[in-house]
């Protein structure tokens, strides 16, 4: 009998991270297609409502416990090459659950056939998207896991040298902020981590970049100023081959004045959060971060003039329309 924690790590093994080939079981298509599949086997809460978003594009998901005017943005993980908003539909209804919140996903643009910056602009023009619905910004908060938890931070970078007003809160789990891939844990924990291969990582590190330089700070938010930031919430396993992703981010976060908090597991893989239907550990790691979205954003402060998705405030964007930034 294997225990649960040794199921995580069994099951991170059929999604490793591998070097992409031009076809076979390592191509793009192949790695999307297994993700997938294996996400099919997990079914989500039975509460939770599932509503495309042709907008955005993505997928809005609720549960009873989801307020009107909290809501999470949440950015996939996949190394900016597979996953999808479908794939984490058993993560997005517990955020939802922990943060009480609605939470919108978006399938931003992959690589090879999309590299950087499609995804940080797309992300860009979903949180405008959000705006533009008439959520106030201090009632959003932005999530994201792996590659997801990079392009969160920085799509707030972005946003905040735009001069547009950020999110209330934010919350990265096992998040890949430096795509020069030089932490000490890159090597020294390459034979703990059941789901990044050093070799596999450096290469889609190198497919979405491009030839952009990997110190860009909207592409490896580690070299960014992150000046300004809201709250921020840092989740990572001991196990991770970017352990020291997440501490390297803490310290400079910590340093330039952000709200910062580090949350290390014990034991724990790359993403382990999105097990927690029988990991008690990521279920734990899911309830912290309802903890830190409902701390900063509260209950009980509805904002005046939020709109149910669907209809559009006076002055607001249209669904479809093209956002201010490009």
């Amino acid at each position: 009998m294997t225990t649960p924690v040794e199921r995580a790590f069994k099951e991170l093994e059929v999604i490793r991270v591998r070097p992409l080939s031009p076809q076979g079981p390592d191509s793009v298509e192949s790695q999307r297609r297994t993700l997938e599949e294996t996400a099919a086997l997990v079914a989500p809460p039975a509460d939770a409502v599932f509503e495309p978003v042709p907008a955005l594009p993505g997928l809005l998901t609720t549960v009873p416990e989801s307020a009107d005017d909290r809501v999470v943005l949440q950015l996939h993980g996949g190394g900016y090459h597979i996953g999808s908003t479908a794939v984490q539909r058993d993560l997005t209804a517990r955020i939802a659950r922990a943060a009480k919140a609605k939470v919108y996903g978006i399938d931003y643009p992959l690589a090879p056939e999309h590299p950087y910056p499609a995804a940080v602009l797309a992300a860009r023009k979903a949180y405008e998207w959000l705006l533009g619905q008439g959520y106030a910004p201090e009632r959003i908060v932005l999530t994201g896991d792996s590659a997801g938890g990079g392009l969160a931070l920085a799509t707030l970078v972005g946003l905040r040298d735009l001069g547009l007003p950020l999110p209330g809160a934010a919350v990265v789990m096992s998040p890949w902020v430096d795509l020069t891939n030089s932490g000490e844990s890159v090597e020294g924990r390459a034979d703990r981590d059941p789901v990044i291969s050093v070799p596999g990582i450096r290469q889609w590190a190198a497919s979405y970049l491009a030839g952009a330089d990997p110190r860009d700070p909207l592409a490896s938010p580690l070299y960014a100023d992150l000046t300004g930031l809201p709250p921020l919430l840092i989740q990572v396993g001991t196990e991770e081959v970017l352990f020291d992703d997440s501490t390297r981010l803490y310290v400079k976060a910590a340093r330039e004045g952000v709200d910062a908090t580090l949350e290390v597991a014990e034991g724990m893989p790359h993403v382990w959060q999105i097990f927690a239907d029988f990991l008690p550990e990521a279920a734990a790691a899911i309830e912290n971060l309802g903890r830190h979205v409902l701390t900063h954003v509260p209950e009980g402060a509805v904002t005046e003039g939020v709109v149910p998705y669907g209809a559009t405030p006076q002055g607001a964007v249209p669904q479809g329309a093209r956002p201010a930034f490009a």
